[in-house]
């Protein structure tokens, strides 16, 4: 136990001083969910499925982009810690790594969109059981789809270039545009949801285009300090044009595995999204309140989880390795200790929060339940989650973190919530609990990891 705790002050600063702003801007982004989930709730519970089932799809997106985000935040933090010993060298290939991502970024929102456009239906079609009466829901969501298919170019670009201004310490102003961004949307929302100052009344519809005006508010800002002003970096409009053929092998290497495993894992949430829709409208309803709830209660553990991937990567690159382990325990405790706190505030906040929406009894009890399942599963999510996605990610170990998520993913937790859901029929407590176990499976391995040492690996800088 006494290597949880780390001797040297000066990590515990460096490790508040990302994590917090990180944590306040995901606790700001997440306000702005429960924002939209709560005014059109307050529409029905029909228009609240729809909403959550369309954001499902737009989740894959998401998280495909946190990958590409995380996967070069690997490298530029590892070349931003080596910036003293090589300073040319470094940051060259930490250019290099930021056009790569853009491009790929762009690439994959153009797909996304043209997906969207032309088959809407067929996409809501997929989280609902289509044997039943669920024209609502996929009406509903495919009129959300028609307001946001170039959302996908905005929200990629602000996400990856936030990631990589917090990849080498700036945390602050990505913070202060997603305030900026909150009141946009709330702005937003109140007027087009409800129509509100001379504006039509737009239902979902409203909801799909306030998001899409905060998006265009949030990059514009964020890519645009990156490209114009920022200078720690210096990466500028003409360096989207660089060859970047001698970085590129790394660049798969080491992120391509971040993607496929953030992707994958962005596939298997929406298998569960479906497993759920099919469970029905009243479930799918419960689980849209206590999402946001489950968000809320974690945003300390995104920041120090991200803060976990810097910091292991700044001090790999200035090549200290037993630092870096010693660390990692450290990182470890923050696991425990912010599960522990997380689990407390689901539980003292769920009878709120559930109150807040307008709906029936039965599904009220079953967010209920769900509600105790969340808080039991966050004390292992917030462990393995700051170790793999942040400190063992950090250290290089892509692919085997990419295997792990894979292989606990769709061998325990969806068999498992399947089984619970739909042959043993059990009660929504532990239904969520078998499609999560993967998360407690992961607790388990990534110790196991961290105590061999071999989740530090070598990261090149081109030719």
């Amino acid at each position: 136990m006494h290597k949880l705790i780390v001797a040297d002050k000066r990590f515990y600063k460096q490790v508040f001083l990302l994590a917090l702003p990180i944590a306040m801007q995901s606790l700001i982004t997440i306000g702005v969910n429960m924002l939209d989930n709560i005014m059109v709730g307050r529409i029905g519970e029909t228009e609240l499925s729809a909403t959550s089932l369309a954001n499902q799809f737009i989740s894959i997106y998401h998280i495909f982009c946190m990958g590409l985000g995380m996967g070069a935040s690997v490298l530029v933090s590892r070349y931003w810690g080596m910036r003293e010993k090589e300073p040319e060298k470094a940051m060259e290939a930490l250019k290099k790594t930021i056009c790569i991502m853009l491009r790929i970024t762009v690439s994959l929102a153009a797909l996304f969109a043209i997906i969207t456009f032309l088959i809407p239906e067929r996409i809501m079609q997929m989280y609902v059981d289509t044997s039943k009466d669920m024209s609502g829901i996929i009406a509903g969501g495919t009129v959300y789809f028609k307001y946001s298919v170039i959302t996908y170019f905005f929200l990629g670009l602000s996400l990856v270039c936030t990631i990589v201004l917090r990849s080498v310490g700036q945390v602050k102003m990505p913070l202060y545009v997603s305030i900026g961004a909150f009141f946009v949307n709330l702005g937003a929302n109140y007027t087009l949801i409800f129509g509100k100052f001379g504006m039509p009344r737009m239902g979902i519809a409203g909801a799909a285009l306030a998001t899409l005006i905060a998006r265009v508010f949030e990059a514009s800002v964020i890519c645009g300090y990156l490209l114009f002003f920022d200078k720690k970096i210096g990466f500028r409009l003409k360096h989207l044009a660089m060859k970047t053929g001698d970085l590129l092998g790394e660049y798969i290497r080491i992120s391509v595995p971040v993607l496929i495993s953030d992707g994958i894992l962005a596939i298997g949430n929406n298998t569960v999204a479906m497993v759920i829709g099919r469970l029905g409208e009243r479930f799918v309803a419960a689980n849209a309140i206590t999402a946001v709830t489950q968000q809320m209660s974690s945003v300390m553990i995104q920041g120090v989880c991200q803060a976990g991937a810097i910091v292991t990567g700044q001090t790999l690159g200035e090549g200290d390795r037993e630092k870096a382990q010693e660390q990692a325990y450290g990182f470890l405790g923050f696991g425990l200790l912010l599960g522990l706190i997380s689990a407390g505030f689901i539980l003292a906040v769920s009878g709120f929060v559930i109150r807040s929406y307008k709906v029936s009894p039965e599904t009220a009890n079953m967010a209920r339940q769900l509600m105790n399942a969340i808080s039991l599963i966050l004390v292992f999510q917030a462990t393995n989650s700051i170790m793999t996605k942040g400190v063992l990610r950090g250290g290089g170990d892509t692919k085997m973190l990419m295997l792990a998520d894979n292989i606990f993913l769709w061998v325990l937790s969806i068999p498992l919530g399947i089984v619970a859901g739909f042959v043993l029929k059990l009660s929504p407590f532990w239904i969520y609990i078998g499609l999560k176990f993967d998360q407690i499976a992961k607790a388990v391995w990534c110790v196991l990891r961290l105590r061999s040492g071999k989740w530090i690996k070598k990261i090149k800088t081109g030719k």
